[in-house]
């Protein structure tokens, strides 16, 4: 019977497993081996098992954007994605750097301002960002630590070099498909591992316990951690029960909690129960309606003031959106050398700002050729793919972007990295990135090798988001 590697031809763009000769690379050679083994019809079945059993786990996510509400699986591609040591190393190192310089930028921004005073960042751009919250202005989190928990998103371009795509520091998702695509593809494809012994994945939730641990209040000698959710109707609700389950500490609610004193506390059956450090999946408009939105179910009166009292630690603190936006993304670099002294280990992809006249004159004039996004829009929404566009979407696009130049951006378009993806007749090349996690407790930064990779299932497509028809892949770090 055919193989499932049968017919199998490298991507145009940077092939993750192939080489310019079209044979595996080193590190991909045991799996080809393996692959080179079963058949089409047997993987097609593995994969709708793997899928079944993910949809009996609850690994699901809904979509707002759908009319019908519908929870659905994230698609889980069987053909793992390989990251050897030094590509890690370099991963790793870069993403720890980059969330240190943001963390100094955020303690600037509400603190002394430095940077704005000092050209690196415009202030307009800080001033005008939706997520930027006045009300944090002077207020220290305990340990100066902002970005408890980030995730950073990579591309490989053409060339094979990582790039940061995006920063994601108010409270990025995804680790529970970490989590379980590792857990599920051993279990229902233990074959594949063969030759491979890929550093664990299963330790996270105990070093992101850790890290919040770490993060508590000088004060406080024996720390209680929570996990704050929206709710059972929130996209993420699985990975929050997974992560306080795997966490061992109490998942609550906004109604779970009150504040008394300057002083947070859960509700138990047996009375009060102090809350230390709370990794809160509840961005900063609902978390106290006192402060921010005044209808705001989700949150907890006089939250804001427990923590603008040090009593409590916010896993992320208040106004991290400020240092994800968009338009301040380009300006990380600069961050990087201004208070790391250092030369950024990632770079960005190029970006146009079009709040600036000439940059939004060259977008304008050349939409057919970039990528534009708007600044206060995620999850692959609020796109325009020049080359896959209409002159009607480009016209439009250039309309908004004449109307309100401080909601957008625009890139080149980065052919992302392919890799092999089990299609309808086997394997063909898909289009990927990777949201390695990073965990921040003081100075110390770690990244665990337990990284998101995403996947393009539509051909040709480069978004890869799940609410754009996504899926994602295990990804086996190799130890050196």
């Amino acid at each position: 019977m055919r193989s499932i590697l049968d017919r199998y031809a490298p991507a145009p763009a940077f092939d993750e497993f192939a080489g310019d000769d079209g044979r595996p690379r080193s590190y991909y050679e045991a799996l080809a081996a393996t692959l080179d083994g079963i058949s089409s019809a047997d993987f097609r079945h593995r994969v709708t098992t793997v899928n079944h059993v993910l949809l009996q786990r609850g690994v699901t996510f809904t979509v707002y954007a759908d009319a019908r509400g519908t929870e659905r699986i994230l698609p889980f591609d069987l053909i793992p994605r390989i990251v050897p040591a030094s590509d890690w190393g370099c991963i790793s190192r870069g993403v720890a750097q980059r969330v240190l310089a943001l963390n100094a930028f955020l303690s600037d921004v509400y603190g002394e301002q430095r940077a704005l005073r000092d050209g690196i960042v415009p202030r307009e751009l800080v001033y005008s960002c939706p997520n930027f919250e006045r009300e944090a202005i002077g207020v220290r989190p305990p340990r100066d630590t902002y970005i408890h928990v980030s995730g950073i998103d990579l591309v490989r371009d053409a060339n094979g070099t990582f790039l940061v795509l995006e920063d994601n520091v108010r409270t990025p998702s995804g680790i529970s498909y970490v989590l379980e695509n590792r857990d599920v593809l051993k279990h229902a494809f233990p074959r594949l591992f063969e030759g491979y012994d890929p550093l664990p994945v299963d330790d996270y939730p105990r070093r992101l316990r850790d890290a919040l641990l770490a993060s508590a209040p000088p004060q406080v000698t024996d720390p209680v951690i929570a996990l704050l959710t929206p709710g059972i109707y929130n996209s993420a609700y699985f990975e929050h029960t997974l992560l306080a389950r795997r966490m061992g500490v109490e998942l609550v609610e906004g109604s779970d909690l009150f504040v008394r004193d300057n002083t947070v506390y859960t509700k138990t059956t047996r009375g009060p129960q102090r809350i230390d450090v709370l990794y809160r999946r509840v961005d900063d408009s609902f978390i106290d309606p006192l402060y921010f939105r005044a209808d705001s179910g989700l949150g907890v009166p006089g939250l804001f003031d427990a923590y603008r009292a040090g009593n409590v630690t916010l896993a992320n603190a208040v106004g991290t959106g400020v240092a994800d936006d968009k338009a301040i993304y380009m300006y990380v670099p600069a961050m990087i050398r201004y208070y790391l002294s250092e030369e950024p280990v990632l770079d960005n992809v190029p970006t146009f700002d079009c709040s600036k006249d000439a940059q939004r004159q060259h977008v304008i004039a050349n939409l057919e050729s970039l990528v534009v996004k708007r600044t206060s829009a995620s999850g692959g929404y609020g796109m325009l793919i020049g080359p896959m566009s209409t002159a009607q979407q480009r016209a439009e696009f250039a309309d908004a972007i004449s109307a309100e130049p401080r909601e957008f951006i625009a890139q080149p378009v980065i052919t992302l990295s392919a890799h092999p993806t089990v299609v309808e007749d086997g394997l063909a090349p898909r289009h990927i990135d990777l949201r390695p996690f990073a965990l921040l407790a003081g100075d110390k930064v770690d990244v665990p090798p337990a990284a998101l990779t995403r996947v393009a299932l539509v051909e040709g497509s480069l978004v890869v988001n799940s609410s754009q028809g996504g899926g994602s892949k295990d990804t086996w770090v190799l130890a050196d």
